[in-house]
């Protein structure tokens, strides 16, 4: 009797269940996020295996081809233990066999996403800034039905809006609740990094322009420009970066929401 008055109310809020397809998506959508999580702790394992030792490298950013060349023609031969040896390349093979794992589903998305029912959707989504075919077919196969959300509610399902502790008049905000899907909160706080630097719209951007609608990539220019807005205020207000791009990725939330269900019409 309960149930039946909040139906006729309308106080039941509708469970959006996946399709077959979309479970599978799903599941090559994580088996990528473990994937980068493994690769992750090879890399840290053979850092730290170099590190105790006293190695360190010094020639720029790290896990690129030059350093990958310093750790073949250099490091490796600045162990002087056979079994410390041993256990080195173990590391090293580790790293290249899930970076070579991670490559080929990449490269699966990278066809799902063009073919599968979640196409129209990643090609709006990348009319936003540092949202790729990866991340955004990601967001459209872990969120689903954006038809649930709002602009305004989709941060609270991805854990981005502010934990609340409130007793009487008092009410006082905390840091994000973080519940809900973390994959998602993960790639929108990554994604909002992007929009930090100065907006100019570069070859990448317009390739992906090329695949989307007009409306889609005039809404996309429209947030491109409202998000790093936004990053100069927190800035001149000399707000914690860190807590600058939460905010930031909360909004993008809501701009992602805005191009996912906008009418490819």
């Amino acid at each position: 009797m309960h149930l039946a008055r909040l139906l006729r109310l309308d106080e039941i809020t509708p469970v959006a269940v996946p399709t077959i397809s979309q479970e599978s998506a799903r599941d090559l959508v994580r088996a990528r996020e473990d994937c980068r999580g493994d690769l992750m702790r090879a890399r840290h394992r053979l850092s730290k295996l170099l590190l105790r030792h006293g190695i360190v490298y010094e020639g720029g950013d790290a896990w690129t081809g030059a350093h990958d060349a310093w750790l073949r023609k250099e490091a490796a031969l600045q162990l002087g233990s056979t079994a410390t040896r041993t256990a080195f390349d173990s590391g090293y093979e580790a790293a290249l066999a899930t970076k070579s794992r991670r490559g080929r589903l990449d490269s699966a998305i990278e066809e799902l996403a063009a073919e599968s029912e979640f196409a129209p959707v990643v090609r709006r989504l990348g009319c936003l800034r540092g949202v790729s075919t990866l991340t955004g077919f990601a967001l459209a196969v872990e969120i689903g039905d954006w038809h649930r959300f709002t602009g305004a509610t989709i941060g609270s399902f991805v854990g981005l809006t502010p934990s609340e502790h409130s007793s009487g008049s008092s009410r006082a905000q905390g840091p994000i609740a973080k519940t809900g899907n973390s994959h998602v909160r993960r790639l929108l706080v990554e994604a909002a990094w992007h929009h930090r630097a100065r907006y100019t719209v570069g070859k990448t951007m317009l390739d992906r322009w090329d695949l989307a609608p007009a409306a889609a990539r005039v809404r996309g220019d429209e947030g491109n420009r409202r998000l790093h807005a936004r990053w100069v205020k927190f800035l001149e207000r000399r707000k914690r970066p860190t807590v600058a791009n939460v905010a930031i990725a909360r909004e993008l939330a809501g701009w992602c929401w805005s191009l996912a269900v906008m009418d490819d019409d």
